[in-house]
């Protein structure tokens, strides 16, 4: 079934097609969240599958569902950068890169080299921008479903990329690894 309509059959009840969906995305939130804080995952993982409980009848059909997912764990994710890096409710988060806030790659990516200087890379741009490569690349996120985790104009999505992958490969580059970037489906040709 897809994710509309698990989303269909959990509003009516059907409290399986609810596990369903939040099973599939198990895996796809342990690496957001994990790629930028070192403890506290599986609690990030609680809460924002929790919220997305607590909030399904709000889910809007233009975000789809993982889109949705994925906002509120980018919510929940500022939320607890801010609790533990004491950044006040007002600082805008996402302007910031995980070095400017302190944090380092994650363990589990420092055992491949390579991942760990592209983690690294990743690490030092602005984090909406981070996310932004990481829904699109990883997640396999839509421009709209982009759109709608940053809370931005989805006709912002792709200047939005190419400024991320612009400060990625710069990065990369100052630490002598060029990126060898895949290209999506909607920027070839």
């Amino acid at each position: 079934m897809t994710d509309a309509e698990l989303l269909v059959a959990w509003r009516q009840g059907d409290a399986a097609a609810g596990n369903e969906l939040l099973q599939r995305y198990f895996q796809p939130l342990l690496r957001f969240f994990r790629h930028k804080v070192q403890s506290g995952v599986e609690d990030l993982i609680q809460h924002t599958m929790l919220d997305c409980v607590e909030r399904r009848d709000a889910i809007e059909e233009r975000a789809g569902f993982r889109g949705y997912l994925f906002a509120i764990a980018r919510g929940k994710l500022f939320d607890h950068l801010r609790r533990e890096y004491r950044r006040p409710a007002l600082d805008d988060i996402s302007e910031h890169s995980l070095l400017d806030l302190g944090t380092s790659p994650s363990s589990a990516i420092a055992r491949d080299e390579r991942r760990a200087k592209i983690a690294a890379a990743l690490a030092g741009i602005p984090l909406d921008h981070q996310i932004a490569l990481e829904l699109a690349y990883w997640e396999q996120l839509s421009g709209p479903e982009i759109a709608a985790v940053l809370g931005i104009p989805a006709n912002t999505v792709r200047s939005r990329l190419a400024r991320a992958r612009q400060q990625l490969r710069e990065r990369l580059g100052a630490m002598g690894l060029p990126l060898d970037e895949p290209q999506r489906p909607e920027d070839q040709g």
